[in-house]
């Protein structure tokens, strides 16, 4: 049946109490895969499997990801985002400390499948979380926050899982355990909102499609969403090797590089509220991907050790306008007691992006070369700068009119 719940008063249940633990388990979507990295060729050879297939540790979970996002949306719709998030964080704890004790590539895999479960209603529970518990300025300055968390945490639980990596392939494993007590402050200190009765009936696929073709900016906005983890894993996969052409081959230094990515999302993400009283979610569009234009022109001709930080570090401070802008865009155009359903295929479209980039990019790297690969990004990002400012005018300019 459908949620009545009503406003929790006690203050150490208050919106402010829960914003940083909402902050803190938003940073567990993004170490999911990522705290693993250093692991995989160990994980391959302990396991006795070859390394392409070792590789499936950190992409299943995000397979899993996109099959349950939009399940996982409905049932917050239906019974409210508290529940989801707490037992999503109950089971991301289990199932990724799992590899602590499995020893057979098998039940590897099956744990990684019940992880990406747990992400799927985690993401999204924050997401509408955020969305209720907080207004105005507020909600921009929580959504900036958890945007800033999730860039520091790609810079921070690589290194984290590669020192883990040196004692044990088993050791990282442990750092999802930090879930546990994670959920139990969560069921401590975050109330569960009320949300105003909306739309909700008829949310399956054809209530989608008709919500969408009433809104026209709808695909634009996911679409956004895709580029933006297209393009970072195109960097994830292939900067690696630009980088090898100036000599910086060490996993160290580059590490350090990819984490020079994700503290400039983390600080474009931290001023986000500030950035927003400035610019609207249009103008915030084409700054991204003016940045993302830039980068990837300078990656192509890059020279230097010096030259080639400046890519990462433009295309990280778009990213991190992206992520907040994507997800307060979403809840502006949808219906409110939708907004789960619509939340949820945002984390579809991401990591969908995230599988493409190697299918798509992978053909022009083998052809042609590394730099083609960033020349080839550039030429793509600036024709949907000019596409999405031709769109976004012509869709203002209906607005407009039926206004």
């Amino acid at each position: 049946m459908p949620r009545t719940s009503a406003p929790r008063t006690e203050s150490w249940r208050s919106p402010g109490t829960a914003l940083w633990v909402l902050v803190a388990s938003g940073t567990l979507t993004v170490m999911a895969g990522a705290v693993l990295g250093p692991v995989v060729n160990r994980i391959g050879t302990s396991l006795g499997v070859s390394q392409s297939r070792a590789g499936l540790v950190v992409t299943t979970h995000g397979l899993f990801i996109v099959l349950t996002s939009p399940l996982a949306g409905g049932l917050i719709d239906r019974y409210g985002p508290r529940r989801p998030y707490v037992l999503g964080l109950a089971l991301y704890g289990i199932a990724g400390a799992a590899g602590l004790i499995v020893e057979t590539f098998p039940a590897l895999l099956v744990s990684r499948a019940a992880l990406g479960v747990a992400v799927a209603f985690v993401y999204t529970s924050i997401t509408v979380l955020i969305y209720n518990l907080y207004e105005g300025e507020r909600k921009d300055r929580a959504m900036g926050l958890r945007g800033s968390a999730n860039s520091l945490g790609a810079a921070v639980w690589p290194l984290v899982g590669g020192a883990l990596g040196t004692l044990s392939w088993h050791g990282p494993f442990a750092v999802y355990l930090l879930a546990l007590p994670l959920g139990l402050l969560a069921l401590l200190t975050v109330p569960e909102p009320a949300i105003e009765p909306g739309d909700t009936g008829d949310g399956g696929i054809r209530g989608a499609v008709r919500v969408v073709r009433r809104t026209p900016l709808l695909p634009l906005v996911y679409g956004l969403y895709f580029l933006a983890n297209l393009l970072l894993y195109a960097i994830v996969v292939y900067y690696p090797g630009l980088l090898s052409t100036f000599d910086v081959t060490s996993s160290l230094a580059i590490s350090l590089y990819l984490s020079a990515l994700g503290t400039a999302g983390g600080v474009s993400a931290y001023y986000y509220d500030r950035i927003k009283r400035r610019f609207d979610f249009r103008q915030l569009t084409l700054v991204a991907l003016a940045l993302w234009t830039v980068g990837f022109a300078v990656a192509t001709t890059a020279a230097s050790r010096a030259v080639a930080a400046l890519p990462v570090v433009l295309f990280g401070l778009g990213q991190g306008l992206v992520f907040p802008t994507v997800l307060l865009w979403i809840e502006e155009l949808v219906p409110a007691g939708r907004q789960g359903q619509f939340s949820s295929y945002v984390a579809t479209f991401g990591y969908v992006g995230q599988f493409l980039a190697p299918v798509l990019f992978g053909p022009v790297a083998g052809e042609f070369g590394l730099r083609v690969v960033f020349g080839v990004a550039a030429a793509g990002v600036a024709v949907a700068l000019v596409g999405v400012a031709v769109a976004l005018v012509g869709v203002g300019g209906r607005l407009a009119m039926s206004g």
